[in-house]
């Protein structure tokens, strides 16, 4: 007597099985394999039956959209995970066939703790490995911070030094702009005066000798025409041929410079002194420290200003800044200039003490930083330190570090980051409201890009030491 029961559906060899099927099929053929079998229903080829038996008419096919995400680094491939490895995660999202096919149980394709971070990023350099690892990030922002920085600085160098007029030739033609000087200094008067060539022109300083004046030293004028473009030297551009001006009030040719003065350090003081602004020594200091930087390069072509003079120094508004603002300070004064002696390394420290002591007398407050002015001009008169020392206790006078962070062992190298993160956050939020980079953000930039723990140490320690 048969049984009732339907006969057992032993799968043959031929029978599909799920890693092999394709990832997209017909959805009435996968149930119509799912499907038990019954008595009514004849088993399929892959049952016990010896005769082929044809197969249920198929459900119509359905066109499934497959789904996407936006692109990724890769799409991993459906077939199955091997043993001992765990499961690779797919990078987008699947459609509904696709989460059938891998399995019993449909796995979500990118869980949210999961997400595939390992890839370098390009940018920063940076992997999930080194985000667990501050050191790591740290050092990649502070990095980042010195090159930014370096980016600033280079942009308004460009910028204060740019638009200077090639050298000047004969054949070009000039003009007197006004019959007065514009500025006289100790032993220069200086007259406006336009070049001119085709479509171009440039008003530039014509230097005439003051009648009476002291006879200049040749060698340091030498210098000064061989020197590059340098944002605290004069700079020279030519000359104005005898009989180009049939006006001009001198006889002979004349020097042309590059820059037109507005005034001498010593007009500046009689001007400040009389006003007795509350950022007086704050000008003072940043007038130095452009000294100081003149002096540096004097220093590294091995010449020395035998005699510095206020009256000889002059102020020029930097290019595209704001009048009211920190003015350019222009060493000019070449005709004093020598051949520096070998044992005179720190020759102007005197002349600098000098020249700070009278500036201070002009100082009307006392302040942590007409305190540290004191102090260095007591110092420059003791030690005589170099001029690239000294330019180095001023930018720290300035901007830091300060009396506390005095003595050997100090972390200056943590305080040299912070106040570079601090200073990229100080010029974006000031970019930010429209406001142009001035000479002191340059000077700044400057000296945080060029500062190193041992450049800060020895500043200190001549400060404080």
């Amino acid at each position: 007597m048969s049984s009732p029961d339907p006969p057992t559906e032993t799968p043959g060899f031929n029978a599909p099985t799920w890693p092999t099927q394709p990832m997209y099929s017909n959805l009435g053929e996968v149930r119509a394999h799912l499907l038990p079998s019954k008595a009514c229903r004849t088993p399929t080829s892959g049952s016990s039956s010896t005769g082929p038996q044809p197969l249920p008419p198929p459900l119509p096919k359905k066109t499934l959209a497959r789904a996407w995400s936006l692109p990724t680094h890769g799409v991993l491939s459906p077939s199955p995970t091997p043993a001992g490895q765990p499961p690779r995660l797919l990078l987008g999202s699947c459609s509904v066939d696709e989460s059938q096919a891998g399995g019993n149980e449909a796995r979500p394709a990118c869980p949210p703790a999961e997400l595939p971070f390992c890839s370098l990023d390009v940018e920063l350099g940076l992997s999930l490995h080194d985000l667990h690892c501050p050191e790591a990030v740290h050092a990649v922002l502070a990095a980042r911070q010195l090159e930014g920085l370096r980016a600033v600085h280079t942009r308004l160098q460009a910028r204060f030094l740019g638009g200077r007029p090639g050298p000047c030739h004969p054949h070009r033609s000039f003009r007197l702009l006004d019959s007065l000087p514009c500025v006289t200094s100790g032993d220069t008067l200086y007259y406006r005066i336009v070049q001119a060539d085709k479509e171009t022109w440039h008003v530039l300083a014509a230097k005439v000798p003051k009648p009476g004046a002291k006879e200049p030293h040749p060698w340091g004028l030498e210098l000064q025409a061989s020197l590059p473009p340098h944002f605290n030297l004069q700079g020279l551009c030519g000359l104005v041929p005898e009989g180009a001006l049939p006006e001009a009030p001198w006889i002979g040719p004349v020097v042309l410079a590059a820059e037109v003065p507005e005034r001498t350090v010593a007009q500046w003081l009689v001007e400040a002194g009389a006003q007795r602004p509350p950022d007086f020594a704050w000008a003072v200091a940043l007038m130095l420290l452009q000294l100081s930087r003149a002096l540096e390069h004097l220093e590294t072509r091995g010449a020395t200003l035998t005699e510095l003079r206020p009256e000889n120094l002059l102020l020029v508004a930097p290019r595209g800044c704001a009048t009211s603002g920190p003015q350019r300070l222009l060493l000019a004064d070449f005709g004093r200039v020598h051949p520096r002696p070998s044992e005179g390394l720190g020759a102007h420290a005197l002349q600098l003490g000098r020249l700070l002591r009278t500036l201070l007398d002009r100082v009307p407050l006392a302040t942590p930083l007409t305190a540290g002015l004191e102090r260095l001009a007591a110092q420059l008169a003791r030690v005589q330190p170099s001029a690239t020392l000294t330019r180095c206790a001023l930018q720290a006078l300035l901007w830091g570090p300060g009396y506390e962070l005095r003595g050997r062992g100090t972390p200056l190298g943590p305080w040299l980051r912070v106040r570079r993160a601090l200073l990229v956050l100080h010029l974006a939020q000031r970019a930010a409201g429209g406001e142009v980079p001035g000479l002191e953000d340059w000077l700044c930039c400057e000296y945080l890009v060029e500062a190193t723990e041992a450049s800060m140490g020895h500043a200190l320690e001549l400060l404080w030491g």
